[in-house]
């Protein structure tokens, strides 16, 4: 076997790994990005997605399971979360009148205002994330991450 397939047998055989890797490093690095922009408007990542549920569901109440299942990372404690947004005037979190184990969620107008603040800096802290990739790379490095997650 010549040098330079063995050089190529070994990185093939490390590319999973090296893929995951970059894929963790650079989810990190994201992460951090995120969250340093969100710091001034004093919010976590996982509260700025919570705000992101309920706003999507507009006029929909939402649960505690409905905002879970939606969360971006499911290890998220969505009670303390919720908890802490409810604390800040920006939810509302109230038990149903019909069925006392069920909890409502909904976001409050200060809530939909802060969402409003965020958007405009929001976009282009995204914008300069991506800032090396053209548009044909960020197309095709979504189609890659959905083919990457199994399909429930």
């Amino acid at each position: 076997m010549s040098e330079e397939n063995e050089n190529e047998k070994g990185v093939n055989q490390n590319l999973p790994y090296e893929t995951i890797n970059n894929l963790l490093s650079t989810g990190n690095w994201v992460y951090e990005k995120s969250a340093e922009h969100l710091k001034q408007f004093a919010l976590s990542v996982e509260q700025y997605n919570v705000l992101l549920i309920l706003e999507r569901l507009g006029e929909t109440t939402a649960n505690m399971s409905t905002i879970q299942n939606s969360m971006v990372s499911k290890m998220s404690n969505t009670t303390r979360l919720v908890e802490k947004l409810r604390l800040k005037g920006l939810l509302t979190r109230e038990q149903s009148q019909e069925n006392r184990r069920k909890v409502e969620i909904n976001i409050t107008d200060k809530g939909i205002l802060l969402l409003k603040e965020i958007e405009k800096s929001q976009l282009l802290k995204e914008k300069e994330i991506v800032k090396n990739l053209t548009k044909r790379d960020l197309l095709t490095l979504n189609k890659l991450l959905n083919k990457l997650k199994p399909q429930d």
